[in-house]
């Protein structure tokens, strides 16, 4: 069998759903582990139930801090012998907890052209300076913000002042690019 993913993820889920797919499909010699969700009720919680994928689903106010859940969480990936973390849209920004433990295999995909339009709001901000090469990248975590070094980028042209637009353009390419870049760490 291939190597164990955990796959983290905070709302709708679509790269989680392309990089399931990529594993269920043959293209990542790899299956997701388990799911990690901060967000009760996030629609990706169905996408995994439909792929069969294990869920850890906690809300953080249940914990008394964060070195709590994300102990928990460190536990249940040991458990699992989990290679690689894959942070898919999950938007909470990874601790000393996971980092002590997981450090050097946790990736992040992020919507725009690091180190340009760090954060949340990347993209609005990206429109709003009016830039017209937009981008995808993936990156190693640190504990700096959007700042680890970085391990693939592809970008596209745009020109008008729609983030929503930029979103759907967005997503297409970090759907092909997460895949092809899990795919270059796990087969090395």
């Amino acid at each position: 069998m291939g190597k164990k993913l955990s796959v983290f993820a905070s709302g709708n889920g679509t790269n989680y759903e392309a990089i399931a797919k990529a594993c269920a499909d043959g293209r990542l010699d790899a299956e997701v582990a388990i799911l990690v969700c901060d967000k009760p009720g996030a629609f990706v919680v169905e996408r995994a139930a439909r792929f069969g994928t294990p869920t850890f689903v906690f809300n953080p106010k249940d914990y008394a801090c964060k070195a709590d859940f994300e102990r928990e969480i460190a536990d249940r990936m040991d458990a699992l012998g989990i290679d690689l973390v894959c942070l898919a849209g999950y938007m909470r920004i990874i601790g000393e907890e996971l980092l002590s433990r997981y450090g050097g295999r946790i990736i992040n995909i992020h919507p725009s052209l690091l180190p340009a339009f760090r954060g949340a709001r990347a993209v609005e901000q990206a429109v709003e300076y009016g830039v017209k090469v937009y981008g995808v990248t993936v990156h190693w975590v640190d504990e700096s913000l959007d700042g680890g070094r970085i391990i693939a980028q592809r970008a596209f042209e745009y020109d008008g002042n729609d983030p929503e637009e930029v979103h759907r353009l967005d997503q297409v390419i970090e759907h092909q690019l997460y895949v092809e870049t899990i795919k270059k760490l796990i087969d090395k």
